[in-house]
């Protein structure tokens, strides 16, 4: 497989920083890397970066507050390295928008594969050949979703950003309608790998996306809860 794009690895542990540099450079990707939020904001500045590995746990500035401010200026993917006991951190940091987390310690072909998974997702907007992307609308609720551009509209015309993740589980939603979808089954549509245990990603991004998409996020009416089964898209779904 022939890999290519800027990740960019920030740890305040050198040594982790040179192992994922030198194994993902071997993999054909450009690895950049950091120690801390002045290093992050200083080679995003440098050159484009198409991923950032991102420690939980940093002097200074933690992660959690580089995660809100890399999503609040940008889609860029975002995998998150957490601790093993860092469960709470870990979902607010997919509540402010990481695509992906990682436990420490962790095989790096693991790594890769998640590495790969985000790029993929975020391909499209990352400016690939669209040319070979099939053009398709969706439209539910007055909203209006473009498969290719991963645009997301609103009834009144306005563009509504998505992260890649929360792209790729409404585009699982919109393409299983009225289907009683397990969270196992959205990952796996939305994700590509497998729950782990307590494994709470699904439920942060169907929460994220009521916020978007919903009128009242705590009383559903397009993303319902289906008691003991997982969620299911109630909106009909048309396409262009």
């Amino acid at each position: 497989m022939s890999d290519s794009g800027h990740i960019l690895v920030v740890d305040d542990q050198q040594e982790i920083c040179d192992l994922v540099r030198e194994y993902l450079s071997d993999e054909g990707f450009r690895v950049s890397t950091a120690n801390d939020g002045a290093g992050l904001r200083a080679a995003i500045a440098g050159a484009p970066v198409d991923l950032v590995i991102l420690d939980l746990v940093l002097r200074g500035e933690d992660g959690l507050q580089l995660a809100r401010e890399l999503r609040g200026q940008s889609d860029i993917g975002i995998i998150m390295l957490t601790g093993r006991s860092e469960t709470v951190d870990r979902i607010i940091g997919l509540e402010m928008g990481a695509d992906d987390y990682l436990s420490k310690p962790f095989h790096l072909r693991e790594l890769l594969a998640r590495v790969r998974s985000v790029l993929r997702r975020g391909a499209a907007k990352g400016g690939g050949d669209k040319s070979a992307v099939p053009r398709a609308r969706i439209r539910f609720a007055g909203w209006t979703l473009d498969l290719a551009s991963r645009e997301l509209s609103s009834p009144a015309g306005e563009e509504v950003r998505l992260t890649t993740g929360e792209f790729e589980l409404l585009a699982a939603f919109v393409n299983h309608a009225n289907q009683v979808l397990s969270r196992d089954r959205l990952l796996d549509l939305s994700r590509h790998r497998e729950a782990g245990p307590f494994d709470r990603t699904i439920d942060v991004q169907v929460g994220r996306l009521r916020r978007k998409l919903e009128d009242d996020p705590k009383n559903p009416a397009m993303i319902k809860t289906v008691r003991g089964g997982g969620y299911i898209f109630t909106p009909p779904v048309e396409s262009e």
